[in-house]
């Protein structure tokens, strides 16, 4: 949060009001951390994209998905 304060006060494009709603809306969401499936933390904006395109690319290679793009494949395969 205080990383978050600031980034938004050097920014020096928000008043004071709209900054505390900023970081109050920032604490509500980080106190809901358990009820994600990924965490990225965004400290290093490689590392954060890296780990998106892990979480995309997991996501496309799940079964629903991949038994239908490889269903012919797979049927092959099975007697």
């Amino acid at each position: 949060l205080a990383a978050l304060r600031e980034r938004l006060e050097g920014r020096a494009q928000d008043s004071a009001e709209v900054i505390a709603g900023r970081l109050r809306e920032a604490e509500s969401e980080i106190a809901h951390y358990p009820e994600y499936d990924y965490l990225v933390v965004n400290d290093s904006f490689e590392h954060a994209l890296a780990d998106l395109r892990c979480i995309f690319r997991a996501l496309r290679l799940r079964e629903p998905l991949q038994s239908v793009r490889l269903e012919r494949e797979l049927r092959a395969l099975l007697p």
